[in-house]
């Protein structure tokens, strides 16, 4: 009996033990059901318990649980929780990959469109230094500013110009300005061909349309035959939605801002068709003087999966817009009228008016096919065009008259009506003319992927574009004139004034109105100034070669490109002289690198590349002429790369360091003349803008980044960063100054060796936080410290640094479910930038120091900044650029259904 009651008590500790002890281990991968990356700190719950966990930086969890059957809810910001069950038939239960689908109030894909073509880095296992924005950052940062405002908190990346008005930002990559970093949309390069800019007015419904946006600093994993020095910014938009809905959404903000948006999808239909709409309009005062703007938005895409191997999507979409602008002032403007002082508009009339105007409408389409060959080979292919249209207005012929500091418009009309017929070159004649520029661009970008193994896959593809860019300058308001005349000596092939002057008569105009310059235009006949084409075709094919296992990867990549130039010049030349001499230009990029994973949570890369990039079209023909610049040359770019990253379930890391040597490369930058401003001794109109251009610069960029994620409770999100970098200017430079019509003013050479890159700050640091209060209900805040900032001035030896500063942004999300379907919702948003109402300088665009003269010119008047206390926070307040935008505001209301 004894022994009997040891047995059962034996038996009863036995299963006691084996309850309380043995725990089911559930493991797994969350991706995003698009685009495949993976989702870190997503929430991961055993249903009817307090088990919880969340992804590391790969996506990756893993859970124990007392449960040997059970569901697990899977959560994660912006997208729709997923409740997946399990039945534990040993102790490890792996759930595999497991996809979210997005619950964004925005467009959601039938198919994934261009695969092969947009160059995200989870196409390449080898780490980059990279920063992924998803849809709902995007819409919840953006309120009413550029899409480059959502870019703000990632490492390396500056954004200036906001103070000039609506589109007119402008971002630097580990500062290298937006002509040398990549922009790509849907695997379409959309940088200028002539000069490689980006416009940002032209783009102002990307934050709509935008599903992903990925910051790829330095070499990027681009396949394209495409030299990014800075690096490559993919924006990746949405195609036809999976399902049938939409939403309707309105906004407000600061200075009488308005938007509003409304969106219908189809669905998938039974014949596998679907068509996805969206339409938008803004409409705003800006926050400085006499920047207003409006504009609109349209998205239409239409999706077919004619079978299981193919996917088609069509889309169209454009933001036709005009926004009034405001150039940089001096520091001594701003202290007489205040830091929203803008110059560039005055009354007519008693209505508001205003000399400089920015309007443009640059549709874009493109169609995407991807067919999946077979289990390993698969081809995407995007043909794109688009067509641009608009241009800028600004003063022509005589100086404006100024009362106060603003545009007398009536004093300028009653003067001009005076004069009666307008002639150029009478100091009396004036009016508001546009400078067109529009163009043609079509191009076709394919990409064939082939898995030879399971180690090994390689990719080969093509890079096709042709473009015809059109320039000319109109008459946009006459003020009072019955007309214009102008007289000017056509050049002959060497470039050389002959013959017999010619005039010409204008009596034509045209309003600045993106609709207007979209479908109508004026004659050859009534063109100013200047009227000029060029012809850029591009051909590019590249390649890739990548080895990877559960240790280490390695890859290369190669690409060559030929790009064919030509300009015709209608205006300054004789009828046989017309058309330029043809310029070929031939450039390669090479890259390779590697990785190796030291155990689950450390990971090391190192990455090389060299780049030979044709220089600019506007580089090639010298003067704006159709004279060929003999000092272009082939750029030569060096990168450098290593990198280090740490990953756990509550804490995440990545250390990147960069090298960039950049040579043989051609700067311009511009700015507007003061008054009183002589070069060489000769007295510059005031208002005119001048173009500084440096030839055989050299640049080199180092420096170092980090950033982290970390989830220290289930509820609070925290993230930061730092970088610090060095850029330099090196050796010596060619400077040329030019007016605003292309007349050369001044040729210098300079020793610019340790001179600082200006227009971005090399030293930033950031953190921030975000902290669910309840479900669906949080709060998010952000701070921003910005230091070494030097004056945009091209290549100087001792640059003019600019003070340091910070800025804190916050805003609160509500998420309030309505309906009896979970798509249907009412999403509520405030966003409240600068909060603390910091008042700073942004950039400068002059390097007037506080020991130089206040009049250099003058024989008795020796008196320096310093000495006269024209000074303002340490700056001499002759120098000219922005201050930084204060405290604003934008709330915004939106219905999914």
């Amino acid at each position: 009996m004894k022994n009997l009651k040891q047995f059962m008590l034996s038996l009863l500790l036995s299963f006691v033990a084996t309850s309380a002890f043995s725990q089911t281990k559930i493991t797994g991968t969350i991706v995003d059901s698009e685009l495949k990356g993976s989702l870190p700190a997503a929430n991961i719950t055993v249903k009817g318990t307090g088990e919880a966990t969340s992804t590391d930086m790969d996506g990756k969890f893993s859970l124990n649980t007392s449960k040997t059957q059970g569901e697990v809810v899977i959560t994660f910001v912006g997208y729709v929780a997923k409740t997946i069950p399990f039945t534990a038939k040993s102790q490890t239960v792996d759930l595999g990959t497991i996809s979210l689908e997005s619950d964004s109030s925005q467009l959601d894909e039938v198919v994934i469109i261009g695969k092969g073509i947009i160059d995200l880095a989870k196409d390449r296992k080898t780490p980059i230094a990279v920063s992924t924005l998803t849809s709902a950052e995007i819409q919840d940062k953006i309120g009413s500013s550029d899409i480059t405002q959502t870019m703000v908190n990632t490492p390396s990346v500056y954004v200036a110009g906001q103070s000039g008005g609506y589109g007119d930002s402008r971002i630097a990559v580990r500062g290298f300005a937006q002509d040398n970093t990549a922009f790509l949309l849907n695997g379409q390069p959309i940088n200028g061909m002539e000069d490689g800019l980006m416009y940002w007015s032209n783009w102002s419904g990307m934050g709509d349309i935008a599903n992903n946006i990925q910051i790829q600093r330095g070499l990027g994993s681009s396949k394209l035959a495409i030299s990014s020095v800075g690096g490559t910014v993919n924006f990746v938009t949405k195609a036809t939605s999976k399902k049938e809905g939409g939403f309707i959404s309105a906004g407000v903000a600061n200075d009488d801002y308005l938007k509003t948006t409304v969106a219908y999808n189809t669905g998938m239909m039974e014949n596998n068709f679907g068509v996805s709409v969206m339409l938008t309009h803004w409409q705003g005062d800006g926050y400085n003087d006499g920047t207003r703007g409006e504009g609109q938005n349209y998205f239409i895409s239409f999706g077919y999966k004619p079978s299981e191997n193919h996917n088609l999507n069509f889309l169209i979409t454009g933001a036709p817009q005009k926004h009034d602008q405001n150039f940089a002032k001096r520091l001594s403007d701003y202290q007489t009228y205040g830091r929203k002082y803008n110059n560039n508009w005055g009354l007519l009339n008693g209505q508001y008016q205003s000399e400089r105007t920015n309007y443009y409408h640059k549709p874009v389409a493109n169609l995407n096919w991807d067919w999946e060959i077979d289990s390993k080979s698969e081809l995407s292919t995007v043909l794109y065009a688009s067509w641009g249209r608009g241009g800028g207005t600004g003063n022509y012929g005589a100086s404006a008259i100024r009362t106060n500091g603003l545009i007398d418009f009536d004093a300028i009309e009653a003067r001009n009506i005076g004069v009666g017929n307008g002639v150029m070159g009478d100091n009396k004649s004036y009016l508001i003319r546009s400078s067109v520029n529009n163009h043609n661009w079509y191009g076709l970008v394919s990409n064939f992927k082939h898995q030879l193994n399971e180690n090994l896959v390689f990719n080969v593809g093509a890079d096709l574009r042709t473009y015809y860019g059109t320039h000319y300058r109109q008459v946009e308001n006459f003020l009072g004139l019955n007309n214009w005349t102008e007289t000017r000596t056509l050049r002959d092939g060497t470039n050389q004034p002959v013959g017999s002057p010619v005039s010409n008569t204008v009596t034509d105009s045209q309003k600045a109105e993106p609709l207007g310059a979209t479908f109508n235009s004026l004659g050859e006949n009534q063109r100013i100034d200047y009227d000029n084409s060029e012809r850029i075709s591009y051909g590019g094919l590249f390649g890739q070669v990548e080895y990877s296992n559960d240790l280490f990867s390695v890859f290369f990549q190669g690409a060559v490109s030929n790009q064919r130039h030509q300009r015709f010049d209608r205006y300054d030349y004789l009828r046989q002289y017309k058309d330029s001499e043809k310029v070929n230009n031939t450039g390669f990029n090479v890259k390779g690198g590697g990785s190796f994973n030291i155990n689950e949570q450390n990971s090391v890369y190192v990455n090389a590349g060299y780049y030979s990039r044709q220089p600019f079209h506007d580089n090639i023909y010298l003067n704006f002429t159709n004279q060929v610049n003999p000092l272009t040359e082939n750029e030569k770019i060096l990168g450098l790369e290593a990198g280090y990253s740490f990953k756990s379930t509550y804490f995440s890391a990545n250390l990147n360091g960069y090298r960039t040597s950049w040579k043989d490369r051609v700067k311009t930058t511009s700015r507007i003349a003061a008054a009183g401003e002589t070069i060489n001794g000769n007295p510059i109109t005031v208002g005119t803008e001048l173009f500084t251009t440096n030839e055989g610069v050299e640049q080199l960029h180092t420096g170092l980044e980090l950033d982290f994620v970390a989830k220290p409770l289930p509820n609070l999100d925290l993230r930061g960063f730092v970088s610090a970098g060095n850029w330099e200017y090196k050796g010596n430079v060619v400077t040329t100054i030019r007016d605003q019509d292309r007349n050369t003013l001044d040729v210098t050479q300079t020793d610019v060796d340790g001179g600082k890159v200006g227009d971005a700050a090399q030293f930033t640091a950031g953190a921030g936080f975000k902290y669910t209060i309840v479900e669906r209900l949080s709060v998010d805040a952000d701070y921003r410290f910005y230091d070494k900032i030097y004056a945009n001035v091209g290549a100087v030896k001792n640059n003019l640094e600019i003070p340091s500063y910070g800025v804190v942004d916050s805003g609160v999300s509500y998420k309030m479910l309505v309906g009896k379907k979970k798509s249907e919702s009412v999403n509520f948003r405030l966003n409240v930038d600068n909060l603390l109402h910091k008042i700073y300088i942004s950039e400068l665009r002059t390097n007037i120091k506080i020991t130089d003269r206040v009049n250099p010119n003058s024989a008795t008047d020796l008196s320096t900044y310093q000495s006269s206390g024209k000074i303002y926070n340490g700056i001499a307040n002759g120098n000219q650029g922005y201050f930084g935008l204060g405290r604003t505001w934008n709330f915004t209301i939106r219905y999914n259904f």
